[in-house]
């Protein structure tokens, strides 16, 4: 591994952590009042395709990395749909 795939591995660590603190926050709360579904559903395909692209090119920091965050917004957008019917 050289210092590209490490700034790779970090700059994408720092992006998908991003995400607890918001998780953890409505999982506590149960409220979604203000959070955008459309913008989280956008980042969640966002993130998809990120993954094809680093699938095509091989690039292991990419795929990793947004395969986590991809996790994450889906959970992200499941409590948006369904606490929003709260």
């Amino acid at each position: 591994m050289n210092y590209i795939d490490i700034i790779g591995l970090f700059a994408g660590t720092c992006i998908t952590i991003s995400t607890i603190p918001q998780i953890a926050k409505v999982w506590k709360s149960k409220k979604v009042k203000d959070i955008s579904l459309k913008t989280f559903s956008i980042l969640t395909f966002g993130i998809a395709v990120w993954i094809v692209y680093g699938i095509l090119k091989k690039d292991l920091a990419i795929i990793v990395t947004n395969s986590v965050s991809l996790c994450l917004n889906l959970i992200m957008v499941y409590f948006i749909i369904y606490y929003e019917k709260e």
